[in-house]
């Protein structure tokens, strides 16, 4: 009996904390396409990546290209010549790999432009995110653009705007 009372206690005083708890929503993809820096940066970031693919593709042309003349040509070549046309075409190949994981590997220059370009507006956003919630007494606020969990939130838990207006943006 005792310890279904302790029990008990412990249980409304677990809800009771629960309760005094406040938490908040964001989208940040509301908030980001709000951000003319984050627009621009994003654009940037595509026209590098388009100039970068089309650098790309050019090399894998022409290694295409040196291997359909290579086949066409084959028959009239002696040993030396195919092994040395087989070098180019697997060097040209190679270069075209290198290139591609030059430029959008894991630690390419894509992925360093966008930390460049990304990691200052991240940045301020988080911080002002940091400021609502220190302002208003917030113990969370949590982002429902990622959060496929949240089912439904009600409209007067979302402080986006108020995000955007630590950041100098009205909407």
């Amino acid at each position: 009996m005792k310890k279904l009372i302790i029990l008990l206690v412990l249980a409304a005083a677990g809800f009771g904390a629960a309760r005094a708890q406040k938490f908040a929503l964001v989208d940040m993809e509301y908030i980001l396409k709000n951000v003319p820096a984050y627009e621009m940066a994003n654009e940037q970031l595509n026209q590098l990546s388009q100039r970068w693919q089309r650098e790309v593709e050019v090399i894998g042309k022409e290694a295409e290209d040196m291997y359909q003349s290579y086949l066409a040509d084959k028959v009239f070549l002696t040993d030396e010549q195919v092994k040395k046309r087989e070098q180019d075409i697997t060097a040209k190949e190679k270069e075209a790999t290198e290139l591609r994981y030059k430029y959008f590997g894991p630690e390419g220059e894509l992925y360093k432009k966008r930390q460049t370009l990304m990691q200052p507006i991240q940045d301020d956003v988080y911080n002002a995110i940091k400021k609502v919630a220190e302002e208003r007494g917030y113990q969370a606020i949590f982002d429902r653009a990622s959060a496929s969990d949240i089912i439904f939130a009600s409209p007067r838990i979302d402080v986006s705007n108020e995000v955007l207006s630590k950041l100098g943006y009205s909407n």
